[in-house]
């Protein structure tokens, strides 16, 4: 009897067991459900997808988000693309760049509504805002009727062939945000995508790379550039001035060289935002407008060291109190607009974690010597 018992139990628990390995069989299949290495026949698709699938190149374009495309020639001017996501709740869209960025590009957008329903259109990237994204427009000659969106175990499917010599390599990628209602009638204006990603890929071998949005040098350049100037040596100028006089006359020859330096260094980061604006055409009115307030309040303090009067002139005491205030209002205006760059940029958390940790640094200094001061007086 006691070498029954286990075989009793084992049978007792049997379809537990069995139950457990089905389970575990369909969650190993729904996360493995479509990859270029697993068995995937988009040949069983054939009642959905109305163009040949036997001889698609099949490639991982983008990893993190499990974008797979496939592709082939399927004659002299004629390319077959079938993009495979996961279904999120939202849009996807797949967009052919003329220069690696997403602004100009013509794309391919599918979605399935809340209510079932796939839809899928093409839309040309005009801009940055919804109003400058056109439904049915841009440059993508799609085959009649070869275009096809559809949902197969949790996945969606966005066939289409496009009539061109060779389609352009650098392609853009993107995904809505599931919080956003997909589009809709009459209008179906998209929402600001969650994540974006731009590739280059090479169509006779298949190699992909991802590449840099447009003018990314000087995007960058123009942030580290005002960062340092107006966020950064320009502070540092004014706290010298404040407490170090007692190290006359060091102290001005000090901060006299920090401005300048911050102010130069400014006027580069600036303009590089002016060339910015001129070639990206972005939307960013606010931050341009902020940033030409911190010049023109740049500007003034170098005007207002030129006619900087003596120290026992009547005037001098209007004098620091326009310098002092024009100065402060300055640094005020440049940590806001630092911090809403980076927003505008999408840098990411560690940017504003870096440069609040300067600040913080700064606060910390300033308290100390201003209770240093208190006590001297």
């Amino acid at each position: 009897m006691i070498k029954v018992i286990p075989m009793m139990k084992l049978l007792t628990n049997l379809p537990f067991l069995l139950l457990l390995a089905c389970s575990l069989h369909m969650i190993h299949a729904q996360t493995t459900q479509d990859s270029c290495s697993s068995n995937t026949n988009l040949a069983n698709f054939n009642g959905r997808i109305s163009f040949d699938v036997s001889s698609l190149n099949c490639f991982s374009v983008w990893t993190s988000e499990d974008f797979i495309l496939r592709y082939s020639q399927a004659g002299p001017s004629l390319w077959s693309f079938v993009l495979s996501t996961p279904n999120t709740n939202s849009y996807i869209g797949m967009g052919f760049s003329p220069n690696g960025g997403m602004v100009g590009s013509s794309a391919v957008v599918g979605w399935v509504a809340r209510d079932g329903t796939t839809s899928m259109r093409r839309y040309f990237l005009g801009g940055q805002t919804p109003s400058q994204v056109l439904v049915d427009q841009g440059d993508l000659q799609i085959v009649g009727n070869t275009s096809t969106i559809f949902v197969d175990s949790s996945r969606i499917y966005m066939a289409f062939q496009l009539e061109t010599d060779q389609p352009r390599q650098r392609l853009v990628y993107s995904v809505g945000d599931s919080n956003n209602l997909p589009p809709s009638t009459p209008s179906y204006r998209l929402t600001q995508h969650r994540s974006q990603i731009a590739i280059r890929i090479n169509y006779a071998t298949g190699q992909s790379s991802q590449t840099k949005a447009p003018y990314s040098n000087l995007k960058r350049a123009h942030g580290i550039l005002n960062m340092m100037a107006w966020g950064i040596l320009i502070p540092i100028g004014a706290m010298v001035a404040r407490y170090l006089k007692h190290l006359d006359p060091l102290w001005f020859y000090v901060h006299s060289s920090v401005q300048s330096l911050g102010f130069i260094l400014g006027l580069a980061g600036v303009i590089a935002g002016f060339v910015l604006d001129d070639r990206l055409d972005a939307t960013v009115g606010k931050h341009k407008g902020l940033g030409i307030s911190i010049l023109v309040l740049g500007c003034l303090q170098v005007l207002a060291l030129l006619v900087r009067p003596s120290i026992d002139a009547k005037t001098r005491q209007y004098w620091n109190w326009y310098h002092h205030s024009v100065g402060r209002l300055m640094i005020f205006f440049a940590i806001v607009n630092i911090f809403y760059g980076i927003h505008l940029a999408k840098a990411g958390t560690s940017w504003n974690v870096g440069y609040g940790v300067v600040l913080g640094i700064y606060a910390i200094t300033i308290v100390i010597l201003e209770i240093k001061m208190l006590r001297k007086k």
